[in-house]
C-alpha cells in the first residue's frame, strides 16, 4: 500500500525547506511531519523533495576561493589583453560581455538586449537600460564602440585582433544603440561577441588598475601572478547576483598541491586536475568531480604534401589502426569522448552525430598500407609532453601497427620549443587544440586553403566556398546542413585524425551549488563567480 500525501500543502514544503536551511536534523524533520499528520514512509519523499529544492536554491552570503593551475607576471586586468584562464576567471568575474553562451552552446544576451541583422552584415545592437559601471556611470552606446574599437587598434594588442578584423564600422546610433558592419556577412556575431576578451569597458578607459567593469563583482585586490580578491556588486543590474560575498583566485601549479589544498579545506575549488587524482578526491567525503567536455582535442596529424601522408592509402590505413575506444580509456583514463575526425565537438550545436567514427581494424589499415607501399619501411611519429597526452596515444598506435608489420618510430621530443620547431612543420606529428565557439572558427583557423594552422596542408576549393557560404547564412537549419557535409569532407579527405575530444575536470566541495558545463571551457567557461553559490 501506497501512503498518499493529502492535506500536505505548499506552505508546508516551505517550512521544511526553511527547517532544512536551518540545520535540522533528519530526525526533527520527521517529527514535524509526524506532528503534521504524514506518515513516516510518505515523510521520507517530502524530505527527498525538500531536500533537492533546498540545493538548487541558490543561497546568498560565503567567501570562494579557487585555485587555477597557471599564473603569471603578465596577468592583466585588460580582457583584450587575458591570454591565461586565470585572466579569464577575472575578467569575467569584473566586466560583462554583450552575449553569453550557455551550456548548449547558444548565444544569451547579456549587455545586449537584442542583436539583429537582416543580411548577416550590417548588426544593430540594444542595450539593457539601467545598467552601471562599478564607479556609477550608466553604460551607453559609446562604450560599446570604445571598447569594441580597441580591437582594431593594433596599439592596444589584443589577443582577438584577427577576429575583429572583420569589424569595419562601429556607430554609436543612440545612447542605447550601436551598429556594427562587417566586412563580410558571418551569422556568428553574437556568439564571436561572448568571447572572453570582447568584455565592455568604460569609454576612453585607459588605466585598468581598477578594472571598473559592469560585472558581478568589484575589486578589492589584484597581484599579477599572485592572486585576485573580489566582492559582491551591490548596484550589479541581474537583480539578486551574484550570491558570493567575496571570491579569490590563484593558481597552484603543481597538481598535487592544488589538490591537496581542496582536500584540506583551504580551497573550494581546484581547477583542472590530473586524471590520476580523481579516485583520491572521489574517496573523500565531501567533495565531487566536474566534468566538462567543450572541444579540446589532441590530434595526430599527417601531411598530405609530404611523404608519406601523400599517399591516401597510408592516411586511409592509419584512420583504420586508431583504436579510439582504448584511447579514452587508457590514454585518457577515461577522461574524453570518442572523437569522429574533426574539430565540431558533440557541446556544439553544428556537431554532426550521424558521422561515426572510423572502426578500429587492423585488417583494413593493413590492405592499405599494403597499398601505399608502406609496409616494412620504419615511419617517425613526432610526440611531445606539449600536446596533451600525445605519447601515451603514440604508443597505442605503434603498438596496433607492430601487431600487422607497420613499423612506426616514435620519437618523443621536449615540450621547450615543440610548437616551433615540430608542429605543423614535421610529416607525422601531433597537434593539441583549445575549443573554440563556433564551426566557422576552427574551419578557417585549420582547414581552409589558407588557414595559418593548417596542420594536414589540406586543401580544397569546395570546402573553401561552402565555407564562405555558411558563414553568411541566417537559416541556421541551412548552416547546420552545410556544416554537417563539411564535417564529413574533413573526417574523410583530411589528413588529421581526431581520436577523442578531452574532458577537462575539477574538483569542487560538495557545498559548491550551480556549477554547469560550458562550450567554452572549465569552471562554467571560467564564469562561475558569477552564478555559483555556496550551501548551508
Amino acid at each position: 500500500m501506497t501512503d498518499r500525501i493529502t492535506n500536505w500543502t505548499k506552505a508546508d514544503d516551505a517550512m521544511v525547506e526553511n527547517a532544512i536551511r536551518r540545520g535540522a536534523s533528519r530526525r526533527d524533520l520527521l517529527k514535524m511531519m509526524l506532528a503534521g499528520g504524514i506518515a513516516a514512509s510518505a515523510g521520507g519523499i517530502v524530505l527527498g523533495r525538500a531536500s533537492q529544492a533546498v540545493a538548487a536554491t541558490p543561497v546568498t552570503g560565503g567567501a570562494f576561493k579557487a585555485a587555477g593551475w597557471s599564473s603569471s607576471t603578465a596577468d592583466t586586468l585588460d580582457p583584450a589583453k587575458a591570454s591565461l584562464s586565470t585572466d579569464y576567471v577575472r575578467c569575467c568575474s569584473l566586466y560583462s560581455r554583450l552575449t553569453f553562451l550557455d551550456k548548449s552552446g547558444a548565444p544569451q544576451m547579456e549587455l545586449a538586449e537584442s542583436i539583429e541583422s537582416k543580411d548577416a552584415k550590417t548588426w544593430t545592437v540594444k542595450l539593457r537600460k539601467g545598467v552601471t559601471f562599478h564607479d556609477g556611470k550608466p553604460l551607453t552606446a559609446d562604450d560599446v564602440v570604445f571598447s569594441l574599437k580597441r580591437h582594431v587598434d593594433p596599439a592596444v594588442g589584443s589577443k582577438v585582433a584577427k577576429i575583429a578584423a572583420q569589424m569595419t564600422g562601429f556607430k554609436a546610433v543612440d545612447k542605447s544603440t550601436v551598429e556594427i558592419t562587417l566586412a563580410d556577412p558571418n551569422a556568428d556575431l553574437p556568439t564571436i561577441l561572448s568571447l572572453h576578451h570582447f568584455m565592455i569597458v568604460a569609454d576612453g578607459t585607459t588605466d585598468f588598475s581598477k578594472a571598473n567593469g559592469t560585472g558581478a563583482f568589484v575589486l578589492e585586490a589584484f597581484e599579477p601572478g599572485v592572486r585576485s580578491i573580489v566582492t559582491k556588486n551591490k548596484n550589479y543590474w541581474k537583480s539578486g547576483m551574484p550570491y558570493l560575498d567575496s571570491f579569490e583566485f590563484f593558481a597552484i601549479s603543481d597538481d598535487n598541491a592544488r589538490v591537496n589544498a581542496l582536500l584540506s579545506g583551504d580551497i573550494n575549488l581546484a581547477a583542472s586536475i590530473n586524471p590520476r587524482a580523481m579516485k583520491l578526491v572521489e574517496s573523500q567525503s565531501g567533495f565531487e568531480l566536474s566534468k566538462t567536455t567543450s572541444g579540446n582535442y589532441t590530434n595526430l596529424n599527417m601531411r598530405l604534401d609530404m611523404a608519406p601522408g601523400a599517399k591516401k592509402d597510408f592516411v586511409a590505413g592509419m584512420k583504420y589502426l586508431v583504436n579510439r575506444e582504448q584511447i579514452v580509456k587508457s590514454a585518457l583514463r577515461g577522461l574524453g569522448e570518442v572523437g569522429n575526425d574533426q574539430p565540431v565537438s558533440p557541446a556544439n550545436f553544428y556537431h554532426d552525430s550521424d558521422l561515426k567514427p572510423k572502426a578500429f581494424d587492423p585488417d583494413k589499415a593493413k590492405f592499405h598500407f599494403d597499398k601505399a607501399g608502406v609496409l616494412g619501411q620504419s615511419i617517425p611519429v613526432i610526440a611531445s609532453d606539449a600536446a596533451t597526452s600525445s605519447i601515451d596515444m603514440a604508443m597505442i598506435i605503434q603498438a596496433a601497427g607492430a601487431d600487422i608489420g607497420m613499423k612506426l618510430d616514435v620519437q618523443r621530443v621536449p615540450s621547450d620549443g615543440y610548437w616551433d620547431n615540430y608542429w605543423l612543420k614535421a610529416p607525422i606529428h601531433f597537434g593539441n587544440i583549445n575549443p573554440r565557439p563556433t564551426p566557422d572558427i576552427l574551419f578557417s583557423l585549420l582547414y581552409a586553403s589558407n588557414a595559418p594552422w593548417n596542420e594536414s596542408q589540406y586543401k580544397s576549393e569546395k570546402f573553401d566556398k561552402m565555407l564562405v557560404e555558411a558563414r553568411g547564412l541566417l537559416d541556421q537549419a541551412k548552416r547546420k546542413e552545410i556544416y554537417n557535409q563539411m564535417q564529413v569532407m574533413i573526417a574523410e579527405e583530411a589528413g588529421t585524425i581526431i581520436p577523442a575530444y578531452i574532458s577537462n575536470v575539477d574538483a569542487i566541495s560538495s557545498k559548491v551549488k550551480g556549477l554547469e558545463a560550458n562550450p567554452l571551457g572549465g569552471m562554467m567557461g571560467y564564469a562561475l563567480a558569477e552564478y555559483i553559490w555556496l550551501a548551508a
